[in-house]
């Protein structure tokens, strides 16, 4: 049985405005196992980010966690001060940003950079932690280490410079590395490089990852099983083969169905109708119901718990309920969906 290395209950978060409490995430679930990755899909908004950098301590400052827990080794992230964050931070736990250059000091030359990230957490004197960076460097696959180790950022490519970043990242040799969109700000063949970089780490360093994305290409590619975020919600999850060809939640039928079918062009770009709703004022019951049209009266008036569809697959809809109607993805939807997932499915597994 896999080793469980993070827990996370009921996560809640709220930011204060002028307008009022934004409630960011109403009590998110989800854990993390030994070795795998956890890729958390959704919209822009819904909460996949700010889930995150609570496991980081890094939320704003209007940001507080009104509930719930994130165990790490007995430890709830969620407690820590900000001094004791500063010690578990990049040790433990490590993060990957989007965009390399807001992540790296323009000032400072990149192998300054990683050697202090080196110094900041081991007990390594200036010679050994010089030569630390220098393997590190060359893990993450940067040639001329020496060379690479006295250039500054400008003077590298984006892909280089992405390779810095996850180089500081592992640095600490954490055992949880969250990596946020870390390909968005690359072309195609970097991002591409970029990827099967992190894959063959997680092998050679038997990290832990969660994955933050959009692309669910790069979910099939990238992940071990999926959760689905909704308006600050997990309301699906399942290994990536349940996710991609048997999703239950009506929102995850739209985010599988509104991904381009490169093999049929001059088919129209389907698009999830409304927009996520406002979370000054979350609504009751199923908060993707107004965008749904399959929603049911229940969906309006009391939200839907998680059913269990396997001993891996879970989803919160009502249409999982013994006395719903028998609703089912239609069949444009379907095909389309399963089109991109046998494809992104065969891809990943290359």
């Amino acid at each position: 049985m896999k080793e469980k290395i993070l827990d996370v209950k009921d996560l809640c978060v709220n930011f204060k405005t002028h307008n009022g409490n934004v409630q960011a995430i109403r009590g998110a679930s989800f854990d993390l196992y030994k070795g795998e990755t956890l890729a958390i899909v959704g919209e822009s908004g819904s909460g996949k980010s700010v889930t995150t950098k609570v496991l980081m301590g890094i939320l704003a400052k209007n940001g507080e966690i009104a509930s719930g827990e994130a165990l790490y080794k007995g430890v709830d992230l969620c407690k820590l001060t900000k001094k004791q964050f500063v010690a578990f931070r990049g040790k433990e736990i490590a993060m990957i940003f989007q965009d390399p250059m807001t992540s790296l000091n323009p000032t400072m030359t990149i192998g300054k950079q990683i050697k202090e990230a080196v110094l900041e957490h081991t007990k390594l004197k200036r010679h050994d932690a010089k030569l630390r960076t220098l393997e590190l460097i060359e893990l993450v696959g940067i040639t001329n280490p020496e060379e690479r180790y006295r250039q500054y950022p400008h003077q590298l490519s984006g892909g280089m410079r992405q390779r810095v970043v996850i180089a500081i990242a592992l640095a600490c040799e954490p055992k949880i590395l969250i990596a946020d969109e870390p390909t968005t700000a690359l072309d195609v063949t970097i991002q591409s490089q970029i990827l099967e970089l992190i894959k063959s780490l997680q092998k050679q360093i038997g990290l832990s990852i969660i994955f933050i994305t959009h692309d669910l290409g790069v979910v099939a590619n990238m992940a071990d099983r999926v959760a689905v975020m909704y308006a600050g919600k997990i309301i699906e999850y399942g290994t990536v083969e349940e996710i991609f060809m048997s999703p239950a939640q009506p929102y995850t039928w739209g985010l599988l169905a509104s991904v381009p079918d490169m093999a049929n062009k001059d088919i129209d770009l389907y698009s999830i109708p409304g927009a996520p709703p406002n979370l000054l004022y979350p609504p009751k019951g199923d908060a993707f119901a107004l965008r749904s049209e399959y929603a049911l009266k229940i969906d309006f008036e009391e939200e839907p718990p998680l059913f269990k569809i396997t001993d891996t697959h879970y989803a919160a809809t009502w249409l999982l309920d013994e006395r719903a109607p028998k609703v089912e993805m239609p069949e444009s939807l379907k095909k389309r969906a399963q089109a991109m997932a046998k494809e992104a499915l065969a891809y990943g597994s290359k």
